[in-house]
């Protein structure tokens, strides 16, 4: 797995894990904002563009960073943020090491199974996929995200990077990912949110992994979509992990 890296190195290590078909730059503007007080680190999840394996399943990937974590980062950093399929990974991480990190910010992201979006994902995006690296098509799909349009060429550079076979493995993992029962034991001050303008589904996932995380809280931010916050508003997002660890 690779790594994007800001600040100096010390002890208060923050780990942000980006959406599925998204890159680093997705909290590029945060690590920028905290690189002068703590040491951030993004990895590029696999399947990426700049990645160096191919997408195998979420469980891979959250051992990958545990590995990552305990031999780079003494077994604990100060604070792991993740964005949906990063979200999941980080649900991951904290059913299996219910102590990796003090503080962490889950957002827009689901645990419950979507068995149909499931079985339509690969004969959908088999046929589709080479509309991906069409510059129109990628402008359609970037403005259904509502990301803000500085991201664009990002985006579509990206995205196009992904392979058919990459993208087909990790929709269908984010589709399909179940929260585990080692989440209970969870040690983690967490802060969960969701969009209010997200589907009914990410709000329920949302009141799920509150009720199942023991020292959680949930905020529905009104009148956002998914992803909205980290992607579009950092300067909030870097409010909520102030607010996350000083209260």
């Amino acid at each position: 797995m690779e790594y994007v890296e800001y600040g100096m190195e010390q002890k208060n290590i923050i780990v942000f894990l980006h959406g599925g078909g998204l890159a680093p730059w997705n909290f590029c503007e945060e690590a920028k904002q905290l690189k002068e007080k703590y040491h951030v680190i993004i990895p590029v999840l696999d399947g990426h563009s700049g990645s160096d394996r191919d997408f195998t399943t979420i469980e891979s990937n959250a051992n990958e960073i545990i590995n990552f974590i305990d031999e780079k980062c003494s077994g604990c950093v100060f604070m792991i943020g993740g964005l949906s399929l990063g979200g999941q990974i980080l649900v991951e991480i904290l059913s299996k090491r219910k102590d990796i990190c003090r503080f962490a910010i889950i957002e827009s992201t689901l645990v419950l199974p979507i068995r149909t979006t499931y079985a339509l994902i690969k004969p959908t995006f088999s046929l589709c996929y080479p509309l991906v690296k069409k510059h129109w098509f990628a402008k359609l799909q970037f403005n259904s995200l509502h990301i803000k349009k500085d991201y664009f060429d990002e985006y579509y550079r990206d995205s196009a990077a992904i392979t058919k076979e990459n993208m087909i493995s990790f929709l269908r993992e984010n589709s399909d990912y179940k929260l585990k029962n080692g989440i209970e034991e969870c040690r983690t001050k967490t802060l969960i949110l969701v969009g209010g303008r997200e589907s009914n589904i990410m709000k329920k996932s949302a009141e799920i992994l509150h009720k199942r995380i023991p020292n959680s809280s949930l905020e529905i931010l009104p009148e956002y979509y998914h992803g909205d916050l980290s992607i579009n508003h950092s300067e909030l997002y870097i409010q909520k992990i102030f607010s996350l660890i000083t209260n």
